[in-house]
């Protein structure tokens, strides 16, 4: 494979953010390169792609310049008296709690909602070893984990949706009305996928208040009994320190109201606030999509993310003509031939994402037109036959590149069935085939060093698998796979 074509394969892959990183090294390391500062010429402005009674191929993309070319529990403490209880309380439960830092959801501007997400560990009381692991952001804890938890289009679809909802805390503050509204399905489909985004990892994430938020968290450690459910009824009471009027309310003795309030402030009333949102950035879509009058869609490129580079002819016929060895000739030559290919690869990059994102919204139309409920399976396969590329190309092209629709921005891999996201960036690995590496690897483990699920996360990692300590758990749960610690007792006992 030649220096060339490797440049090109990378230029696919990269996102646009990372692509203009890339341009501008290039700007300052080559000199026959320069920045296209001028107006694009009316006869050179790209012309977009057409789906339904006028569609194209993307080849309208063509110009002859090539240059329109991307949340604390503090120590567990004695209560010995209401005094302690009410200072403990101040710093915990106040009517802010929640924080007020989303932007309430908008019935009129739904596509425009910008995608939000933050960055931190990837549990929430993580132990040394996963302290040293690289951070991610909330958005990409919540995605790995849907395209591992849900396999049905439709459910991921609206997860991606309340993901892109979520407020600073980590709670949901739309209208699942409205959600619905804009996915065009129905209120009890949005709340089932509600349901099925609750219980994935840090616990409490997707509440709509404190209460809910608490509920999730207690339910997921097994501790949401009648006795705590009346508790989270009556928090008011809480707030206001009655502990006889909320001890009556949960038909418990001061010592259990005592031990369920402890168990209270071990929860986290921001779940989100585990992950730094400092390095949050809003997603820039690579394509935009808009209806065609008279029926049909238009894609096209987003201008605004196109890197336009040309190559100084002038400057190279000048320093050609001055240089004086065999040295300095070679290379003009080379950085000549390599600003031309970056031209050139730009190019090709943004014509194969413009027909790709093309083809994809020709084999999902019924679902931009009528709603989530219309999505059709689709595989890279299905793409790369209908516009004769390859399917690996299809697959470099389809990740990290962003279309704005009518009914929200989508990555484009998004359409394609799930999988579980590799940690350097390449091929996916689907959910099944990491299930049976989770079996094998606790199948081969000696009886002498019985594998954690936290090991099984590292030892998944370091193969390239980006998967979380609790999908672990629920893929060895759901093959009736026993617990480290049974494991280890069954293997130690003779016979």
């Amino acid at each position: 494979m030649t220096p060339q074509l490797q440049q090109a394969i990378k230029l696919l892959q990269l996102s646009n953010v990372e692509l203009t990183e890339f341009v501008e090294q290039e700007l300052e390391r080559n000199p026959m390169l320069e920045r296209d500062e001028g107006e694009r010429r009316g006869d050179d402005r790209q012309e977009p792609a057409e789906t339904g009674d006028a569609q194209g191929d993307g080849d309208d993309f063509e110009s002859d310049n090539l240059d329109t070319i991307d949340f604390s529990a503090p120590e567990p403490a004695e209560i010995s008296d209401a005094k302690e209880l009410d200072a403990d309380l101040d710093n915990t439960y106040t009517n802010d709690s929640v924080s007020d830092s989303g932007t309430p959801f908008d019935h009129g501007t739904y596509a425009d909602t910008p995608v939000r997400g933050g960055s931190g560990f990837d549990m929430l009381a993580p132990d040394l070893e996963q302290t040293l692991s690289d951070t991610v952001s909330l958005r990409d804890h919540l995605m790995a984990q849907l395209g591992m938890e849900f396999t049905e289009p439709v459910d991921k679809v609206i997860g991606l949706h309340l993901i892109d909802l979520l407020d600073d805390a980590g709670y949901l503050t739309a209208d699942l009305q409205a959600v619905a509204d804009a996915l065009g399905c129905p209120l009890d489909t949005v709340e089932a996928g509600l349901a099925k985004m609750q219980a994935l990892d840090p616990p409490g994430i997707f509440a709509r208040d404190l209460r809910e938020c608490l509920a999730l968290q207690l339910k997921d450690r097994d501790r949401l009994d009648p006795c705590m459910e009346a508790f989270l009824d009556n928090l008011d009471l809480l707030a206001k320190r009655d502990f006889t009027a909320l001890a009556n309310a949960c038909g418990a003795d001061a010592d259990d109201v005592a031990d369920m309030v402890m168990e209270i402030k071990s929860l986290n009333p921001k779940p989100a606030t585990a992950f730094d949102n400092s390095v949050t950035q809003p997603i820039t879509p690579d394509v935009l999509m808009r209806a065609r009058s008279g029926g049909g869609w238009i894609i096209e490129l987003n201008t605004d993310t196109l890197q336009r580079v040309l190559v100084n002819n002038s400057y190279y016929a000048h320093v050609s003509r001055h240089a004086r060895s065999k040295k300095e000739k070679q290379y003009i030559t080379e950085q000549h031939q390599s600003a031309n290919w970056l031209v050139k690869s730009l190019h090709q990059r943004a014509t194969t994402i413009l027909k790709v994102a093309t083809e994809l919204v020709t084999q999902q139309e019924k679902f931009f037109t009528h709603g989530v409920q219309h999505l059709k399976p689709l595989v890279l396969r299905d793409i790369a036959e209908a516009i004769e590329m390859h399917e690996s190309t299809v697959s470099r092209v389809t990740s990290n590149k962003y279309m704005a629709t009518p009914r929200g921005i989508y990555e484009l891999k998004y359409f394609f069935t799930s999988a579980i996201a590799s940690t350097g960036g390449g091929d996916a690995h689907s959910a099944e085939s990491v299930r049976h590496r989770i079996k094998s690897l606790i199948d081969a483990e000696p009886p002498k060093k019985i594998l954690s699920d936290d090991k099984i996360v590292a030892l998944l990692k370091a193969d390239g698998v980006d998967i979380a300590r609790r999908t672990v758990a629920k893929y060895r749960e759901a093959m009736g796979i026993p617990s480290s610690v049974q494991r280890r007792r069954e293997k130690a006992s003779p016979g």
